[in-house]
């Protein structure tokens, strides 16, 4: 018999927040506020406030000197850094998962692309960044390498935010699923190594957009 998961307040709420840094939910600087986040995921100040803390304690989040709690902003030379590893750790599982990805999934990332292209339609940024992790994400989880992908979810949440900068760019929106179709086609080839370049260019793509105005 499967045991049933406990899982604490804090521990809800440290994986809230951390969602929300990865799918670009929260904005670079921006301070976080404990009584609006516990009153928008429905739960007391404490829980929120530790979640908080662990994060800080994780250098995912920065105390400013008036000690709040705040969404990092990147340095050039981090995100470069950070660039040259998610390449690396996203590239690895993509291609890992180009053999398990079956119909069923090929039709799911179908779908996000038909979403995707409707949020570049309504030209809305914020529906865009949380479909663009989730398309990733979709992938990545069919690696079937559950530390690799909390190593790249620990490298989205601190590039996250950065996305909501991308519609600030004409030419990234005109383009802004390009790479993913590439993708979906080199998925439907069932070529590895394909899906790993097509990944790769993905991320060079809009880092690009994002270098260009940093």
């Amino acid at each position: 018999m499967q045991k049933i998961e406990h899982r604490t307040l804090t521990e809800l709420a440290y994986d809230e927040i951390t969602q929300g840094m990865v799918s670009g939910r929260f904005l670079p600087g921006q301070v976080l506020i404990i009584r609006a986040l516990a009153d928008s995921y429905g739960i007391s100040a404490t829980p929120i406030r530790e979640a908080l803390q662990r994060l800080v304690a994780e250098h995912r989040l920065d105390v400013l000197p008036n000690r709040s709690i705040a969404v990092p902003k990147i340095s050039k030379d981090k995100y470069l850094e950070l660039l040259r590893i998610r390449c690396a750790l996203e590239g690895l599982a993509a291609e890992l998962a180009t053999p398990n990805i079956d119909a069923a999934s090929l039709e799911e990332l179908g779908r996000m692309l038909d979403e995707l292209e409707e949020s570049v339609r309504e030209n809305s940024s914020e529906g865009y960044v949380a479909l663009n992790q989730k398309f990733h994400f979709h992938i990545y989880e069919k690696a079937n390498s559950p530390h690799l992908l909390k190593m790249i979810q620990d490298l989205w949440s601190r590039v996250g935010p950065l996305f909501n900068e991308l519609f600030a760019d004409p030419d990234f929106v005109n383009h802004a699923n390009d790479e993913h179709r590439r993708i979906y086609a080199a998925l439907e080839r069932g070529d590895p190594a394909e899906v790993y370049d097509c990944l790769v260019r993905d991320i060079h793509v809009s880092a690009s957009s994002l270098h260009a105005r940093g």
